[in-house]
């Protein structure tokens, strides 16, 4: 796998609310890069992150639905890293909850032009009932003490993503081995041959 560009989307996190999050990056002092700054990057991301099944119509993701999975990020990003900082969010965490209560999208299976059973919604989307979608994830996420342990914020210095660590021995110190491990590898060679 390539390295990830600075405004390629990621799917590697290991949930669907921390893949939310990781549209946005940047360490403490630094300007955040934004990968959520369009209407067609937010239908890339929600097709991506399979919240809605690939051929879903996404006509109606405007400026509105982006203003609000931007501030659902922005408030999912302050509750993920308190809880991974050991720090107490419950005003968000208020706010997390009123966004689960919408009901998430309802799936359909029917036959596609193959004959295959294939995923679809039941009706067209809803920005709310898929933002309830991602907010119920990050509700199981914090409650499910052997996930929440598993969390962990990527070791990489110009990087600021979490991910769940399910790796074996939880040793895991990069969101990504092929991005940020890739970066820190490359770094360590640099600074060992411009000693030679």
């Amino acid at each position: 796998m390539a390295a990830a560009t600075a405004y390629e989307l990621r799917f590697d996190s290991g949930r669907l609310c921390l893949d939310l999050v990781a549209t946005v990056d940047g360490r403490r002092g630094e300007e955040p890069v934004d990968r959520l700054d369009t209407p067609e990057r937010l239908r890339a991301w929600l097709l991506g992150a399979g919240i809605v099944p690939q051929g879903t119509p996404l006509g109606g993701v405007d400026g509105a639905w982006l203003g609000r999975f931007r501030a659902a990020r922005d408030l999912l990003h302050r509750v993920v890293h308190a809880e991974v900082d050991g720090r107490a969010a419950d005003p968000d965490l208020e706010r997390v909850n009123a966004l689960a209560a919408t009901a998430p999208p309802a799936p359909q299976a029917g036959r596609g032009a193959d004959g295959l059973l294939v995923r679809s919604l039941a009706g067209a989307p809803d920005c709310g009932a898929l933002l309830g979608q991602v907010a119920r994830d990050a509700v199981d996420l914090l409650t499910d003490p052997v996930a929440r342990g598993q969390l962990r914020r990527c070791a990489g210095e110009h990087c600021s993503l979490v991910y769940l660590d399910t790796s074996r021995g939880r040793r895991r110190r990069w969101c990504s081995s092929e991005v940020c491990g890739n970066r820190e590898r490359v770094a360590r060679h640099r600074a060992r041959t411009a000693g030679n």
